[in-house]
């Protein structure tokens, strides 16, 4: 596929085959973002794992800095008081087996992150299997399955972001919007990796980090000396 003259002119700034330091690369990934629009720039991180085995999972979740840059719709399965405090702490959408209901009959997804008290996981356990492949199954490790959804939910409107393996072992996370210039998002991707390093799993041998690569929603990727962020 023939990409666009504006990927092209980017991408000739990158130089080929180099692996740049994190500030240069963030540098970089701002430039060469020129959308119309304010760019996501992702973070894309392979790993020296195997995901199929349950001790080398990697997951976790983590508030950035500067949070994301996207209004973030929450939901929230809870009742009574949980309910009421998850309205006041901002949740867009509050609710029990109606909620369920409505995901389940309407194929609605009119939210990025769902939460639940844990005397709900029977009734998102019935959908979890629309839930799950989405990325939105509320999970206790990601601390979206919590007593105190109130905090849940003023950290997922702060900017927190679950970071998890794919089948390819990689983990794409975004670290904010072109906007926000090469610091913001430096300090963004610091707590991100310092978060990925940590989790880095007992029973996984060899190169933990494989690659690590950037890029703005429209532009070229960039990638980064991993080996000098686990030093």
């Amino acid at each position: 596929m023939k990409k666009g003259k504006k990927y092209q002119d980017a991408a000739k700034l990158i130089e080929k085959g180099k692996l740049y330091d994190p500030d240069e690369a963030l540098k970089l990934v701002c430039k060469t973002a020129t959308a119309k629009f304010d760019e996501t720039i992702e973070l894309h991180a392979k790993l020296g794992v195997d995901s199929r085995h349950a001790d080398q999972q990697v997951r976790g979740a983590v508030v950035l800095p500067n949070g994301t840059g996207k209004d973030v719709k929450v939901l929230v399965f809870a009742r009574d008081d949980k309910a009421e405090a998850a309205k006041a702490a901002g949740a867009d959408f509050v609710g029990a087996e109606d909620m369920a209901q409505k995901i389940q009959t309407e194929n609605w997804f009119g939210f990025d992150v769902a939460i639940a008290s844990p005397d709900m996981m029977g009734v998102v356990g019935r959908i979890g299997r629309i839930l799950g492949p989405k990325g939105l199954m509320p999970n206790p490790k990601a601390g979206t399955v919590t007593p105190d959804v109130a905090k849940a939910v003023q950290e997922a409107k702060a900017g927190k972001i679950e970071y998890r393996l794919d089948k390819a072992n990689i983990i794409h996370c975004p670290i904010g919007k072109a906007s926000f210039g090469p610091d913001k998002l430096k300090e963004n991707f610091k707590v991100l990796m310092s978060a990925i390093i940590k989790a880095k799993p007992a029973a996984a041998k060899g190169i933990y980090l494989r690659s690590v690569t950037i890029a703005s929603t429209m532009g070229p990727g960039v990638k980064i000396a991993a080996n000098r962020l686990e030093a």
